[in-house]
């Protein structure tokens, strides 16, 4: 089979930060890597968790709103899949999970979404753990810029 074009970059050398991963139609895959991929600790579950309910709940109450497909974590554990339209600019992508990322860092209060009826793993999230997450990528994200969302395939 031929390889898919996320399994063409080198995730040895590859640094946390906000990536385009593809584009399909209308659609826009970013990449968005909190950890050096291959260098533990990778991100825990209840923390990746806490972070998808709190950063899905922020974009789609932004007003980009309606540009939002999805947001999910990588099988890796080393950040997360943001789907967008493209009619959302690279810029604003960029500011909107920066914002995104912002608002977890700072968050208090209970975690939206966060009961039996509403989540199949209720009982699975660590606050404190996401905020230190998002704590060290907003420091990534700090600054960046369009010219920094291509990958570099090997």
């Amino acid at each position: 089979m031929k390889p898919i074009a996320s399994f063409t970059i080198n995730h040895d050398t590859l640094e946390p930060g906000m990536y385009i991963s593809r584009t399909d139609g209308d659609a826009v895959t970013y990449d968005l890597r909190f950890v050096r991929p291959n260098t533990p600790p990778f991100l825990e579950n209840s923390a990746i968790h806490t972070i998808e309910h709190l950063f899905a709940t922020y974009v789609r109450n932004s007003p980009y709103a309606g540009n939002i497909l999805y947001f999910g974590p990588m099988g890796c554990r080393t950040g997360f899949y943001f789907l967008v339209r493209d009619t959302l600019s690279h810029s604003d992508a960029i500011t909107l999970v920066y914002d995104a990322i912002r608002f977890i860092a700072g968050y208090s209060g209970d975690i939206p979404g966060v009961s039996s009826r509403e989540c199949g793993n209720w009982r699975e999230h660590n606050l404190s753990a996401a905020k230190n997450c998002a704590q060290s990528f907003v420091q990534v994200m700090d600054g960046w810029s369009c010219e920094m969302l291509k990958y570099t395939p090997e």
